[in-house]
C-alpha cells in the first residue's frame, strides 16, 4: 500500500500533531495504557516491579530540520541527549541508559560520524548516561539519529504533566524565545532543577518547554480548567528581542512561540505561598530564575484553555499558537 496521498484531508496534515496523537492512542487501543504509562507525557514511567519506576522517552535530530550545515556535528550531538534529557528533567528524574537509532544516506561521511560520536561520548560522561547500543539503517537521502532515553525517578517520586487544579500557580524557569538564534544548539536540561521540583509538596505537575509556551501550557490543564497569564510577568530572553527586530512580530510573540526554550514549566498548589517558594528555590542554590507567570481557574463554555492578559484585560491582535509539527 503506497503510505503518501496528495489528498490534504486524508494526510497527517490534516490532523498536526496533537490530534494525531490521540488518533494514535485510538489505534493503538489497549496496548497503550493511559498517560504516564503510556503515551501522553514528557516520558512513559513503567513499573517493572514493586517499588521500581523507569522513565522512557524518545527525540531524534534530523539534518534540515533539527540542525542544518551551520551546525558542528559537536553541537547536533549535544542537541540529540540534552533535548532527551530535558524530557527525563520535566518528570523530574535522573537519566541512565541510552540507545540510538541512526538513519544514514550512504553517502555520510566518517568524519562527521566520528566527530559527532566522540562529541556524543563527552556529553554522556557530563550527563552520567551509558550509550548501551542501537540500530543502523540506510536511507535514501535523510540523515536521522534517534535516541531512547531511560531513567529513574528520585525519591521514588515524579511529577506528570496533567495535574493542575482550580488557583493553582503557574510558574516558569529562565527565560523564554529566541532559541532559533543559536541558543536550540545551546541549552542546558533543567536536571538538578526538575529534581529539586519533583521533591517539594507543593509541586503537581510539570513539563518542559519544548514547542512553545502557547502550545505547552494547554496540554497541562483537564478540559474543566483555564489558564490566565499575565504577559508582562513572562520571562522574555533576550534573543526574543533580537528575533523581533527581524521578524516584525513582538519580542513576546517570540517568547510564546518559538519553542526549543527546554525551560521547565511548572504548576504549584493553590496553597502554595509562591513567595516562600521562590525563596527557597535561591536558598536550593539556584541562580536560574523562577517566575510566577498565572493561575487556573474554572473554564467557562465556549473559552480557550489560555487567556494572555496585559492590565487585566485580555491581549488581542496576536494569535499565540507555538510550534505543532505537522501543521
Amino acid at each position: 500500500m503506497h503510505p503518501f496521498t496528495e489528498i490534504h484531508d486524508h494526510s497527517a496534515a490534516s490532523l498536526g500533531e496533537t490530534a494525531l496523537i490521540e488518533r494514535i492512542r485510538e489505534w493503538l487501543g489497549a496496548s497503550a495504557p493511559p498517560s504516564p504509562a503510556g503515551p501522553g507525557d514528557d516520558c512513559a514511567v513503567w513499573q517493572p516491579a514493586a517499588g521500581e519506576r523507569v522513565l522512557i522517552t524518545t527525540d531524534p535530530v534530523i539534518h534540515g530540520r533539527h540542525f542544518d550545515d551551520r551546525a558542528s556535528p559537536e553541537e547536533a550531538a549535544a542537541k540529540l541527549l540534552r533535548r532527551n534529557l530535558s524530557d527525563i528533567a520535566a518528570m523530574g528524574g535522573k537519566p541512565s541508559a541510552a540507545v540510538l537509532s541512526l538513519f544514514l544516506p550512504p553517502r555520510t561521511a566518517l568524519r562527521w560520524l566520528e566527530s559527532f560520536h566522540r562529541a556524543l561520548a563527552g556529553e554522556a560522561a557530563i550527563w552520567k548516561v551509558n550509550v548501551t547500543g542501537g540500530d543502523i539503517c540506510a536511507t535514501d537521502g535523510m540523515l536521522g539519529i534517534g535516541l531512547t532515553l531511560f531513567g529513574e525517578t528520585v525519591d521514588n517520586r515524579f511529577l506528570p504533566r496533567v495535574g493542575a487544579a482550580n488557583g493553582d500557580w503557574i510558574a516558569v524557569t529562565g527565560a523564554l524565545g529566541g532559541s532559533l538564534a543559536g541558543r536550540h544548539l545551546r541549552f542546558d536540561p533543567r536536571l538538578a532543577e526538575g529534581q529539586w521540583l519533583a521533591r517539594q509538596p507543593e509541586s503537581v505537575a510539570m513539563m518542559d518547554v519544548s514547542d512553545g509556551l502557547a502550545k505547552d501550557l494547554p496540554s497541562m490543564l483537564s478540559p474543566q480548567w483555564q489558564a490566565r497569564v499575565d504577559t508582562e510577568t513572562i520571562p522574555v530572553s533576550p534573543d526574543a528581542a533580537t528575533m523581533a527586530e527581524a521578524s516584525g512580530r513582538s519580542a513576546l510573540h517570540h517568547a510564546l512561540c518559538d519553542g526549543e526554550d527546554y525551560e521547565l514549566l511548572v504548576i504549584l498548589k493553590s496553597a502554595a505561598d509562591p513567595k516562600a517558594f521562590a525563596e527557597r528555590w535561591k536558598a536550593a542554590g539556584f541562580a536560574l530564575p523562577f517566575t510566577i507567570i498565572g493561575r487556573v481557574r474554572e473554564r467557562l463554555d465556549g473559552t480557550p484553555p489560555v487567556i494572555w492578559t496585559r492590565d487585566g484585560q485580555a491581549v488581542t491582535g496576536e494569535l499565540f499558537q507555538g510550534y505543532e509539527h505537522l501543521r
